[in-house]
């Protein structure tokens, strides 16, 4: 079974309430007629039902009219949900009217509905920047407890017969979102990665953090980051099976980890890859990507308190419904079923 065949029977088995706030968007509607059809999550449109309707029959889809679909428009449905915004930035100065005006956006109002228990988990990004997803997502949901930064990873899928990682399969991250993490952010990286590694990835995680050095091979200030933040990763989670700071080679070849870190439970077996800076992350899964040939899941956004991922503005309809996939197996995570 693969990665996608397992996820999408899980998602079936426990059927997510997914938000698509981008609800005339041609692809979206495609792949959530994919969606409605297999029965993968049950389905909230935000947006006019006539204009959807209309949309989804000028496109030839016949499974959008069994999703639910509510407007921004209606007061009545939308007030409760603007006395919860204002409520949560009241700190900020947000009135009640401010609320009202903020609601009709699409976007907030679906981390809204999440946040009011009323659904589960939201896809957007098609139409919209990232900045106005995450800004969405930040001030409504914020991020789990005992983490302060949202982060993004990658599932590779290196081609068959590749023994790296598990099988093939490594999660990288931070790949998205945070340029230059702390040693403490770094640590929160590590923690929210190797929940994706065992939520999606259905792997047992082995994390390793890595650096231009391997136990103390160079001596730099960015070394000290990496191996502070693995101690702080450690005491964060005790359970977890992770090491640092340790070179790429080092991480994930089993020759090269018994001979550079010969007492390491990690070095030469890691599945999780934890970047010390975006720049690596980022050059990396694309590099691997290229000249691998290797598939790339993401980016999964980890770190907020329940599960909205961002699409590409090029993804295709089936990066959409892998997306949505990937999502609702994070609220199940979520909830441990």
């Amino acid at each position: 079974m693969t990665l996608f065949e397992r996820l999408t029977a899980k998602a079936q088995e426990h059927p997510q309430r997914l938000i698509l706030p981008e609800s005339t968007e041609p692809r979206t509607l495609q792949a959530a007629d994919k969606i409605i059809a297999n029965a993968i999550a049950d389905v909230t449109f935000l947006g006019k039902k006539e204009e959807i309707l209309a949309k989804a029959d000028e496109l030839g889809l016949k499974n959008i009219a069994k999703a639910r679909i509510c407007s921004p428009d209606d007061k009545e449905f939308t007030e409760k949900y603007a006395e919860l915004f204002a409520e949560l930035r009241k700190k900020k100065g947000v009135s009640l009217e401010d609320a009202r005006y903020t609601v009709k956006n699409p976007l907030y109002l679906g981390c809204l509905m999440i946040k009011a228990g009323d659904a589960d988990c939201m896809v957007a990004g098609a139409l919209s920047p990232t900045s106005s997803v995450l800004r969405a997502a930040f001030q409504v949901l914020k991020t789990k407890p005992g983490i302060s930064v949202v982060s993004g990873a990658f599932i590779m899928l290196l081609p068959e017969g590749c023994s790296f990682g598990d099988q093939g399969m490594l999660i990288f991250a931070d790949c998205a979102v945070v340029p230059d993490p702390t040693k403490e952010e770094l640590a929160q990286i590590a923690i929210a990665t190797a929940k994706t590694t065992r939520d999606i990835a259905g792997l047992d995680p082995v994390v390793a953090m890595l650096s231009f050095a391997t136990r103390g091979s160079a001596s730099h200030e960015r070394v000290d980051k990496v191996r502070e933040a693995t101690e702080l990763a450690r005491q964060l989670d005790p359970t977890l099976r992770i090491d640092g700071e340790l070179q790429s080679d080092a991480a994930i070849v089993p020759s090269v980890g018994a001979q550079k870190a010969p007492d390491s439970t990690v070095a030469g077996h890691a599945n999780t890859l934890i970047f010390p800076s975006l720049e690596t992350g980022n050059i990396a899964y694309k590099l691997v990507q290229r000249l691998a040939g290797a598939g790339a899941v993401g980016p999964i956004l980890q770190g907020l308190a329940a599960p909205v991922n961002d699409l590409s503005r090029g993804a295709t309809v089936d990066d959409i419904v892998n997306t949505i996939i990937v999502t609702c197996n994070q609220a199940i995570g979520d909830k441990n079923l």
